[in-house]
C-alpha cells in the first residue's frame, strides 16, 4: 500500500468532516435554518404598535359651554328697593338695627336686613327679610340659626301660638332648598344654597303662599 503524506491526510480529513455535516443536514432539515431565517418581530415593535392614543379631554358641562353660572356657584344677597312686587319700607317701617341674630359675621360676608311692604301698605306688620352670604359653614345650619332668631322676633311682634313643622317647597331657579313653617296665622320661610342663607317673616300668610312669594323675592334679593 502506498504511503500517505501529511498534506494528503489533512485533505482527506477535511473532506470527511464536510461529508458528515452534509449528512446531518439531510437528516434534520430545520438544523440549517439559522442566521439565514428572517428575524422575528421584537417585543418593543409589537408594544409600539399596540400603544393606545392619548385620552380625549374631559367633556365640558353644558353650563360651562353656554358660559352660564353653575347652579351651585357662589351667590350674594343684596338690598334692593323692590322685590317681587314688594317695596322696601320707609318712614316708621325703616329698620334701624338688626332685629334677628344673624350668627357670626366674618370678613367678606354681607348682611341684608329689610322690611318690605305689600302693594298699598302704609302701616301694620311688615315682611321682615334677613339674609347673609359667603357663609363659611354649612348654609343649612346658618339658616337654622337665623330661624331661631326669627321665631324669637315673631313671638315679640304679633305672632301667636306655637311654630309648626317646616315643609319644603320649590326653591325657584337658584336652587338650593326652601322651607316654610306656620306660626299661628303667620308664616316663616327660609332658603339655603351653596353660599347664602336667608329667612323671612310673612304676617297673615299661609306657608304655601309665603313660599311662592319668597321664591320670587330671591330673583331680586340674590344674585
Amino acid at each position: 500500500m502506498p504511503s500517505i503524506g501529511p498534506r494528503t491526510a489533512r485533505t482527506l480529513l477535511a473532506a470527511g468532516t464536510l461529508v458528515a455535516a452534509l449528512a446531518l443536514t439531510a437528516c434534520d432539515p430545520e438544523a440549517g435554518a439559522g442566521t439565514d431565517a428572517a428575524p422575528a418581530a421584537t417585543p418593543t415593535a409589537a408594544a409600539t404598535t399596540a400603544a393606545p392614543s392619548s385620552p380625549a379631554p374631559a367633556a365640558t358641562s353644558a353650563t360651562a359651554r353656554a358660559g352660564g353660572k353653575p347652579s351651585g356657584g357662589k351667590r350674594t344677597v343684596i338690598s334692593t328697593q323692590h322685590a317681587a312686587g314688594l317695596t322696601k319700607s320707609s318712614g316708621d317701617g325703616t329698620i334701624s338695627d338688626v332685629p334677628v341674630d344673624p350668627g357670626e359675621m366674618r370678613d367678606g360676608m354681607n348682611l341684608v336686613v329689610e322690611n318690605y311692604d305689600r302693594a298699598g301698605q302704609t302701616s301694620g306688620r311688615r315682611i321682615l327679610f334677613v339674609g347673609v352670604d359667603n357663609v363659611p359653614e354649612d348654609t343649612g345650619k346658618r339658616r337654622e340659626h337665623l330661624w331661631r332668631g326669627l321665631i324669637d322676633y315673631a313671638a315679640g311682634n304679633g305672632s301667636t301660638g306655637t311654630p309648626g313643622t317646616g315643609t319644603p317647597y320649590a326653591p325657584g331657579p337658584f336652587g338650593g332648598s326652601l322651607e316654610c313653617l306656620p306660626y299661628g296665622a303667620d308664616a316663616l320661610c327660609g332658603w339655603a344654597d351653596s353660599s347664602t342663607a336667608a329667612v323671612a317673616l310673612f304676617p297673615q300668610s299661609s306657608p304655601a303662599s309665603a313660599a311662592k312669594l319668597f321664591a320670587s323675592m330671591r330673583a331680586d334679593l340674590e344674585q
